[in-house]
């Protein structure tokens, strides 16, 4: 048995209306998986009209260039550190996505360091107006990791800023500039959103080793 069974039946069961919630616990209690893989297929597996919505919205990369851009913040920095450590994936709607499940327990660590240099090389090389990263203020430590991202965006000599809100998905799917963002409720509402982290791996080819494109065998 491997996950490209229960995807081909939650892919069909999601073209003909079901809701996913159900979808997902009825395929994957049929197959007998455990959590990871029913996290895995809730993350990746999307109907035909919500990915092909979701991949007609997307603005160009190259729209990045001289326009603003608000960037969700934990969502994009923890899919960065996902690519890093291989465990990304691409999924249906064209999105890279993470599935480790580690926003609220997310730790400044390397990894995430290294992630956040990645991020901020690509947005100096692709030059916006300015950029602004969103954090979660619930999120333990958000003030020091916003002081941390405004010191490198100083550093990288483009001009932005880091802030947290207490309803960053609201701020989000409400700002009249270009969202980066992997969240599909954003994706979905967001007036203009750009496909960020493809756009990344896209850009530095050494990073496509680091997303998953076929679901794992078991």
């Amino acid at each position: 048995m491997n996950l490209k069974d229960a995807a081909t039946d939650i892919r069909y069961l999601l073209d003909r209306g079901y809701p996913q919630k159900g979808v997902i616990g009825f395929v994957c209690d049929h197959y007998r998986l455990d959590e990871e893989s029913r996290h895995i297929l809730s993350r990746t597996i999307l109907s035909q009209e919500v990915s092909g919505k979701r991949r007609a919205k997307f603005l160009p990369c190259e729209s990045i260039k001289g326009n603003n851009i608000i960037i969700d913040g934990y969502n994009i920095i923890i899919g960065m550190e996902s690519i890093l450590e291989k465990k990304a994936y691409f999924c249906d709607d064209g999105v890279i996505r993470d599935t480790r499940g580690v926003f609220r327990s997310f730790k400044i660590s390397n990894n995430a360091e290294k992630a956040i240099g990645l991020i901020m090389l690509f947005l100096k090389e692709m030059n916006p107006a300015y950029v602004v990263f969103l954090l979660d203020s619930q999120i333990s430590k958000s003030g020091l990791l916003a002081k941390m991202l405004r010191e490198t965006i100083s550093y990288y000599g483009f001009k932005g800023d880091a802030k947290t809100s207490k309803h960053v998905d609201f701020d989000l799917k409400n700002s009249e500039d270009i969202v980066a963002s992997s969240d599909g409720v954003i994706i979905d509402e967001a007036p203009k959103v750009v496909n960020f982290l493809y756009c990344l791996v896209s850009r530095f080819k050494h990073l496509e080793a680091g997303v998953v494109r076929e679901l794992p065998s078991f």
